[in-house]
């Protein structure tokens, strides 16, 4: 059986892994849009350009759900609190 970790680890380096392909798609529909008749180039370039929006959201979803596996140990329990806000040294006490 497959770790927590090592699942949400794969699927970290699935988003990267779609991440860098999307900026292939860009690059490949907009050599393509240069190529197409004036009337067409506008929403072939609006389609490149969305498609270029993919990387950085596919990209930071892979890395939150990598930092998401180092806090599950080898038997797929947490072994760190989980949220936004954690109590350090210098935050109040509740």
């Amino acid at each position: 059986m497959i770790s927590n970790g090592a699942l949400l680890r794969r699927a970290a380096l699935t988003s990267r892994a779609a991440s860098l392909a999307s900026i292939g798609l860009c690059i490949g529909l907009w050599v393509r849009a240069k190529t197409v008749d004036q009337t067409e180039r506008g929403n072939a370039e609006r389609r490149a350009l969305f498609v270029g929006l993919w990387p950085p959201m596919l990209w930071l979803m892979g890395d939150t759900v990598d930092r998401t596996a180092d806090r599950y140990d080898g038997r797929g329990h947490r072994t760190r609190p989980g949220g936004w806000f954690r109590r350090g040294a210098g935050s109040p006490a509740a």
